[in-house]
């Protein structure tokens, strides 16, 4: 098979570490490097070995004809670009959300549908070795479950630059929530019902119509619940910032946030310490009859290695003609609750899905 020339659009941290996933793939050829700024497409290019560079994204993608075009630009340039890119008869990889709003998304997963075109939007921990292990322990646990998760990034310099140009289109709780409600839904295989949310504005530098810390509390139709919290800025506190605990009637399974770093280093929002599962089973003397287990994750991927199981999955539905409707399904399902939960945070009621 001849290689699938791809276009790189975006080369922040996510475009570099899906590039570098490119290169490594020998199925894949790189066309293409987009940016809006020229010092992130040079220095991708130089540690790529040159690769042909553009700052407009419709020219990029008349010029370098792609079969493949990875999206890995800010959330309000989504829809367009996936647009164009499915139109011009492209393979789409895209970092999530998918879309703005639930009906832009699923008028992009017809069109990749329309087309017979494979999309694959950016849900990294589903190709996360632990954090698949810690969902299928999840579901050893009984129902109803608790789902406890947060990711409260305290950023500065470019990072806070990054997280207040993200806030111009969306929430902490919309544009992270989306990989955790993922997760729960995953574990709990149940039909969530219900959606809260508070949020507060920390900031006078983020505009006063957004909020740059949020929490939000999902229900589900077999009683289990779960929430998720996430705040960005130099305000924010790194005392548990890091929580991934579930809790069933048979006990609990948790990531441990051993050696994980501050939180605004990316390798951290991924990395994990190790798992931990509590047995709630007591003896007749009231105490318990196991000892808690520790499962060692130290050879779990880095960040650039999770890039790439994510690019081989693409590959693999590309020439395997993968059907990705679930994939895709499952994309709209936790947009739709998240933007839910930034409803309940706007009119203060909890909004019934």
């Amino acid at each position: 098979m001849a290689s699938l020339k791809v276009l790189v659009v975006g080369c922040g941290n996510m475009g570099t570490s899906h590039a570098r996933a490119y290169r490594k793939l020998k199925s894949f050829e790189i066309v293409g490097l987009v940016s809006r700024g020229a010092k992130s497409r040079e220095r991708l290019s130089n540690e790529l070995g040159g690769a042909p560079m553009f700052s407009d994204y419709a020219e990029a993608l008349e010029t370098s004809k792609p079969d493949v075009v990875s999206i890995n630009t800010y959330p309000d340039t989504h829809f367009d670009y996936v647009k164009m890119a499915l139109n011009a008869n492209c393979h789409v990889f895209v970092e999530k959300p998918l879309a703005l709003t639930v009906e832009e998304a699923q008028t992009l997963v017809e069109l990749a549908l329309q087309n017979n075109r494979k999309m694959v939007v950016g849900y990294i921990l589903r190709v996360h070795p632990t954090w698949a292990k810690f969902t299928e322990m999840a579901q050893t646990l009984g129902k109803p479950l608790v789902m406890r998760m947060n990711l409260n990034q305290q950023s500065s310099g470019d990072h806070w630059h990054t997280h207040k140009q993200l806030m111009n289109s969306m929430s902490p709780i919309v544009d992270c929530g989306v990989h955790y409600v993922d997760v729960m839904c995953s574990m709990t295989r149940s039909k969530p019902i219900s959606v809260s949310a508070i949020g507060a504005h920390l900031s006078d530098e983020v505009d006063s119509d957004m909020y740059n810390y949020g929490q939000l509390q999902v229900r589900f139709e077999d009683g289990s619940v779960g929430w998720y919290e996430a705040g960005w800025g130099p305000m924010m506190s790194e005392t548990a910032f890091f929580i991934k605990d579930v809790i069933g009637p048979k006990g609990c399974v948790s990531i441990s946030d051993q050696d994980k770093g501050a939180s605004d280093d990316v390798e951290g929002h991924s990395k994990t310490g190790s798992l931990k599962l509590h047995h709630s089973e007591l003896d007749a003397n009231g105490n318990f009859t196991k000892k808690d287990e520790i499962i060692s994750t130290s050879d779990e991927p880095d960040h650039d290695g999770l890039c790439l199981l994510e690019q081989e999955y693409l590959l693999d539905a590309i020439v395997n003609d993968r059907d990705l409707t679930h994939h895709l399904a499952d994309a709209v399902n936790s947009l739709k609750i998240v933007l839910a939960a930034d409803e309940s945070v706007r009119t203060g009621k909890t909004i019934m899905l």
